[in-house]
């Protein structure tokens, strides 16, 4: 379970074992370290800025408790429709996720689910909370990644440029996982000092489809492990993230164009809990 990867343009080779230790007799693996990790701080983040959304840490970590567990099912799921043709003869490798398999945009898209859904019933601010969660998101995707590198996988096709990846001896591949890591890290820097001035709920987590969707289109473009639409070279999550992309711009420029927004205050309107104002009929 060992990987030899290499920077030659660096001068770099690292030994990588995907075993970090053993509990009687079963492997941790550090790519659910890491995961952890990357899980870890975007809540310790997260609960630092619920106040200034108007929640409370016990609507984040209640809302928690169910989108950890939907998300990796709706991250698995995703996987599996896409890749159906290694499932259908074999369905019982469908529970195994521990042999690998989970696609991140099934994930956000079952906790943006439970988000919007809490938010319904406990009568919460929806974009409110979804602003909170895209910081988590960009944040568990940036630490997250780096369990694909001790895995050695998401890499790019073969490339020449000086910081090209070998994995056991082989070509030169782009470090497509490193690449998804700093855009995530650089969004989520952005999005931190942009929250200040902030000017109406939702925006933040709109800006963060847009971000990410941007960066994810032309990353997948490079990857070799890329999921497809059935019977067609249409890679799905590139298709998605074009799509969102755009999508998130729109919606972007209508809350700028169609409300008068202000900054955001610290307190949320019950009345009015996406803190807009309409321009006013004259």
């Amino acid at each position: 379970m060992e990987h030899v990867i290499s920077f030659p343009g660096l001068g770099l080779t690292l030994h990588l074992n995907r075993v970090a230790f053993s509990v009687f007799g079963k492997d941790i693996f550090w790519y659910g370290i890491i995961i952890c990790a990357g899980f870890i701080l975007a809540a310790l983040y997260v609960n630092r800025r619920v106040p200034d959304y108007g929640l409370t840490s016990d609507d984040l970590f209640d809302v928690l408790i169910f989108a950890v567990p939907v998300g990796i099912l709706c991250a698995r799921a995703y996987y599996v429709i896409f890749q159906w043709a290694d499932y259908k003869n074999n369905p019982a490798e469908i529970i195994k996720i521990w042999h690998g398999g989970l696609a991140i945009y099934g994930g956000i898209i079952g906790a943006v689910a439970v988000v919007i859904l809490y938010g319904r019933i406990k009568k919460r601010s929806i974009p409110a909370m979804l602003d909170l969660a895209a910081y988590g998101l960009l944040i568990g995707q940036a630490v997250g990644r780096w369990g694909n590198f001790v895995n050695a996988e998401a890499h790019g096709g073969e490339t020449m440029l000086p910081w090209r990846m070998v994995i056991d001896g082989g070509a030169g591949v782009h470090p497509t996982f490193f690449y998804e890591s700093i855009w995530n890290a650089l969004g989520f820097v952005l999005l931190h000092f942009h929250s200040k001035k902030q000017r109406f709920r939702g925006e933040i987590f709109l800006e963060y489809v847009a971000w990410y969707g941007l960066g994810r289109m032309v990353i997948e473009g490079l990857r070799t492990d890329s999921l497809y639409v059935p019977g067609t070279p249409v890679r799905v999550s590139q298709v998605l993230a074009g799509i969102s992309c755009i999508a998130a711009v729109c919606l972007i420029v209508y809350n700028y164009k169609k409300h008068r927004v202000y900054a955001v205050p610290t307190e949320i309107n019950p009345v009015n809990p996406d803190n807009t104002e309409e321009e006013d009929n004259k």
